[in-house]
């Protein structure tokens, strides 16, 4: 275990009533203390977080600080702690908390301190909250997919619901908005799983379906032994395809929001065509290279986005 794995697991595990005794436990922090605390683990986990927070409506900032911080803590406790059991056992205790947490109970844990008053404020939901476990709790049973339709259905958890959170912060979650929200969040989930197809089989996990596998003529053992052949290219290139289509999406979607908010959701959608662009860039040959977007990308993207979103009000 890598000294920043060990260090994550000690912070997740501080939190947790089944490692730690109640004495030991951190004492129930301020509404300050909690926002300082999402706010600082969404400026430090996530690298574009600070220029995301920079274009926000300055009312947005904190709210997506503390949503980012509940879906950051969920990943990891899924991911982060080398053990399926005791990832399954902490994430039901984290269901728990988040149920807490809409029956307005009193909360001791920074991120549920801070969320409480956004869910309130916002009105929002707990259902998609909910299905983000869903789907961190399959990752701890299930390690690969079949069919499509299968990891489409993870991707309906894993995926679709921060969307819908964020539409509903945003106060733009009509039914359109969020059906277009949706085809975007799996097109991004997609990509992501394509850029990460070597780190995800080094943790036991493969998101290829299985049956796609079949239909190019790549074999289990290949995938077994991360053959890249004509096969796997093939193969890869349909999927990045695939991926590409749904994150098009967003360039319907971005119009119906607001002011800045348009070129914050457009960057999402772009970041994720970029990710299918830089796997095509390398021929497909994930298994060899981990394709990136960036800085000097991602700075590109900005302009293009603003570019757009002002072309759209002159055009009004």
């Amino acid at each position: 275990m890598s000294a920043k794995s060990f260090q994550l697991k000690e912070e997740l595990l501080r939190w947790c009533p089944h490692v730690v005794s109640a004495e030991a436990a951190p004492s129930r922090p301020t509404l300050a203390e909690a926002e300082a605390y999402c706010r600082q683990l969404a400026t430090s986990h996530y690298e574009n977080f600070p220029l995301i927070a920079r274009l926000l409506p300055r009312e947005l900032r904190q709210p997506f600080f503390n949503v980012y911080a509940y879906c950051r803590w969920s990943d990891d406790l899924g991911d982060e702690l080398g053990d399926p059991k005791l990832s399954t056992q902490l994430l039901g205790w984290w269901r728990g908390e988040l149920a807490r947490c809409w029956a307005s109970e009193e909360m001791t844990h920074p991120v549920f301190v801070a969320l409480q008053r956004t869910a309130k404020e916002f009105d929002l939901s707990r259902e998609p909250f909910d299905d983000l476990l869903t789907a961190f709790e399959q990752d701890q049973r299930v390690t690969s997919y079949n069919t499509f339709d299968e990891l489409l259905g993870y991707c309906r958890n894993s995926a679709n619901p921060v969307g819908r959170i964020v539409l509903r912060l945003c106060r733009c979650d009509d039914e359109r908005s969020v059906a277009l929200s949706d085809l975007v969040c799996t097109g991004l989930q997609l990509a992501n799983f394509w850029q990460d197809v070597a780190r995800d089989a080094d943790i036991g996990r493969t998101y290829l379906p299985l049956e796609d596998c079949e239909r190019f003529g790549y074999s289990r053992e290949d995938l077994a032994n991360r053959v890249t052949n004509e096969a796997f290219v093939e193969l890869m290139q349909f999927e990045v395809e695939r991926a590409r289509t749904l994150l098009l999406a967003v360039r319907e979607l971005a119009p119906r929001l607001r002011g800045r908010l348009q070129v914050v959701i457009e960057l999402f959608g772009e970041g994720g065509l970029k990710i299918c662009d830089r796997v095509a860039s390398i021929g497909y040959r994930v298994w060899e290279q981990r394709p990136v977007v960036t800085k000097w990308d991602a700075a590109g993207l900005l302009l293009k986005c603003l570019g757009r979103a002002i072309g759209r009000k002159v055009a009004a």
